[in-house]
């Protein structure tokens, strides 16, 4: 009867934030779903911010640990808005019937260092914990071995075995979403080329190179933000780092630019629509 009753008032909560990401989603805000995770996230900062200056008041040294933990919370969260806005721009020349004399549209294919966002450390970990929580179901000798291997409490195969899970994850995301061989076709039809590089399979060779080196990168962002908490904690003491810290900010950067960047365009949209309707109405007066 438990059982059914969670899985009813689960549902049922799920149903309900549905609902709410699709009404934030018809007012254009972003979208629905990571505007409530952020709103969760930001509505938890001010009691862990609270729980930090209380706990480095009771260890007595506030006056040094405070600042370091605040800066590396500042640094942290500038690299992570100065990677997510980073792009590798491959000039692009297109040449269409259009133009006169056969003349070429000069532009750019856009690639984001982190296109896989925070998912792969979500997935590493996932599971990581995985064998944590199986020895709650069982006392396996080899269970419980693994899961102290990979503890963050001090596991001695937790930072390799993350960095490397990690790494895993981040390639297999960024070509799952960006396939090299689709996009060079693409490419072909609209009559767009790489200059130096043959339309065709060059194209896609030439792109598999730039992801390969961009999932690279952007692997090392994600490991090291995985591991800012704990060297946090190393240096101060402070716990507060590890609850939020990498992932979370993370999320709310990526949400808080991507809304950003939706409302500009509404706005920019919103003045184009303004405009066209004056030229209509005063050309309906002449």
């Amino acid at each position: 009867m438990w059982l059914f009753e969670q899985s009813c008032a689960l549902t049922a909560g799920a149903m309900i934030l549905m609902y709410i990401g699709e009404l934030l989603n018809e007012i254009k805000l972003g979208n629905g779903t990571s505007l409530l995770i952020f709103s969760n996230i930001v509505s938890a900062l001010p009691s862990s911010i609270g729980q930090t200056v209380t706990l480095a008041q009771q260890k007595g040294d506030a006056a040094s640990v405070l600042p370091v933990f605040f800066g590396a919370f500042a640094l942290t969260t500038l690299g992570i808005v100065y990677v997510q806005e980073a792009e590798r721009k491959i000039p692009m020349n297109y040449s269409t019937r259009f133009n006169a004399g056969g003349l070429a549209k000069s532009s750019y294919l856009p690639f984001k260092v982190n296109s896989a966002g925070v998912m792969p450390i979500i997935f590493a970990s996932s599971l990581l914990a995985l064998p944590a929580t199986l020895t709650r179901f069982t006392d396996n000798s080899a269970v419980v071995g693994v899961a102290r291997f990979l503890s963050p409490g001090g596991g001695a195969g937790y930072v390799p075995v993350n960095v490397a899970l990690i790494c895993f994850f981040n390639y297999f995301y960024t070509f799952l979403q960006l396939e090299p061989k689709d996009v060079a076709e693409q490419l072909k039809r609209q009559g767009a080329s790489i200059p130096g590089v043959r339309p065709g399979a060059a194209t896609r060779d030439y792109i598999t190179r730039v992801l390969e080196r961009l999932s690279l990168l952007g692997s090392v962002f994600l490991g090291l933000l995985a591991l800012t908490p704990g060297a946090v904690e190393q240096v101060t003491g402070l716990q507060t780092f590890r609850g939020f810290a990498g992932t979370s900010l993370l999320i709310l950067v990526g949400v808080a630019t991507d809304s950003a960047r939706k409302v500009r365009s509404e706005l920019v949209m919103e003045s184009y629509d303004t405009k066209l309707d004056e030229f209509y109405s005063n050309s309906k007066k002449k």
